[in-house]
């Protein structure tokens, strides 16, 4: 009888662990169709633009219910990209990254809550030059989920969240002779997001 009922516990034990795995999703950020960009006010009277041109990035979930997900996303700090050279070999020097010694920024997710109809918060460690601070992303969607020509399915999202770049220790700046600094403190930080359901 002991034995009897030690291997119908065994037997439960494998269906629960079965059908909590059969639950769980990896979705892998299509690079190809994301974007990470950022924008910076220039001398208090424009704003200058830029990306990240390579990133890696994942949501592991488990069932239907978004808030209990984890998001793993890594960015190439020598991608940035503002489409003007010397001013990204700036970026990418002490002066700013710092890629030698910092060569990639990461956002890990600690809490994901719903903040109204198809919008979230998602908050998270992002780490820039070495610093990790929390931030907290205000995102629209996902999407639901499409199914694409090659037999893929796929969902979309839109994220947003200022940062101060001093929190991150890029100090750099330069005084204007006519008052203000060469470079502003907030960074406007924008992303467009496409993700793949690993089979």
């Amino acid at each position: 009888m002991k034995h009897t009922i030690s291997a119908l516990l065994t037997i439960a034990s494998l269906v629960l662990a079965t059908g909590a795995f059969a639950q769980t999703s990896h979705w892998d950020v299509d690079p190809v169709h994301s974007v990470v960009s950022f924008s910076v006010r220039h001398m208090m009277v424009s704003n200058v633009r830029g990306e990240f041109t390579k990133f890696t990035g994942a949501l592991e979930g488990t069932g239907s219910d978004v808030t209990t997900a984890k998001i793993n996303v890594t960015i190439d700090a020598a991608s940035v990209s503002t489409r003007e050279p010397k001013r990204d070999a700036h970026l990418m020097s002490p002066d700013f990254f710092d890629v030698a010694k910092f060569p990639t920024l990461t956002f890990v997710s600690k809490k994901i809550a719903r903040a109204g109809d198809g919008k979230l918060k998602v908050t998270g460690d992002l780490t820039i030059h070495g610093i990790t601070k929390e931030v907290v992303l205000e995102v629209e969607g996902p999407t639901p989920e499409m199914k694409d020509p090659w037999g893929g399915t796929r969902v979309g999202a839109h994220a947003t969240t200022t940062i101060s770049r001093k929190d991150f220790g890029l100090l750099w700046n330069k005084a204007l002779e006519a008052g203000g600094v060469l470079v502003g403190d907030d960074v406007a930080i924008s992303i467009d997001v496409e993700l793949v359901k690993k089979a």
